[in-house]
C-alpha cells in the first residue's frame, strides 16, 4: 500500500521514512534526514510503501524545479529527487507503483515533464529508470576549482 504523507512539522514524520532515506543517502545523518523531510512535504511530495507485514519497504520524493532541468523543454518540471526500494522487494513493481504516484502528483501540479537523475556509475538505477519509461537525455560531468580568497 502506498501512503502519501502530508504532514505539517518534522515531529510527525514516520521514523521508517527517515531510515529508508538513510539507506539511500548514508552520508546524511538521521537528524538531517528528519529535517529534510519537512521541506519535502512542504515543497514537494513524498510517498512510502509498506510491505505485507507493515514495515516500510520503499519511498519516493519529488519536487517542482523551476530552474533549468537537463534535457527538459518546459518549466517547472516535476523532479524525482529520490527513490529507494529495499533489495528484497526490488523487481516486484514497487518502484513502478511509486513512480505512478509521483506521476499523478506531477500531473495534478500541471506539469508536463517528469525528470530524474542518477550518478553516472549507478547502472542499476539507469536500468530501473529505463524500465519505468524514462529516457536518457544527456550525461554531464561537473567540475569545480577552489578559489583562494
Amino acid at each position: 500500500m502506498i501512503k502519501s504523507y502530508e504532514v505539517q512539522n518534522a515531529g510527525d514524520y514516520p521514523d521508517d521514512w527517515g531510515l529508508l532515506r538513510h539507506r539511500l543517502w548514508p552520508d546524511t545523518t538521521l537528524d538531517d534526514h528528519r529535517a529534510e523531510l519537512q521541506d519535502v512535504c512542504e515543497n514537494g511530495a513524498g510517498f512510502i510503501v509498506h510491505g505485507p507485514d507493515g514495515s516500510a519497504i520503499g519511498f519516493a520524493e519529488a519536487s517542482l524545479r523551476r530552474d533549468y532541468v537537463n534535457g527538459c523543454d518546459t518549466s517547472p518540471v516535476a523532479f524525482l529527487e529520490g527513490i529507494y526500494v529495499e533489495e528484497a522487494y526490488r523487481r516486484q513493481g514497487v518502484a513502478a507503483a511509486l513512480v505512478t504516484e509521483v506521476t499523478r502528483w506531477a500531473i495534478a501540479q500541471g506539469v508536463s515533464e517528469l525528470a530524474s537523475d542518477a550518478e553516472i556509475a549507478n547502472l542499476s538505477s539507469h536500468r530501473m529508470h529505463a524500465a519505468l519509461g524514462f529516457e536518457e537525455t544527456e550525461r554531464v560531468v561537473y567540475f569545480r576549482r577552489r578559489l583562494a580568497p
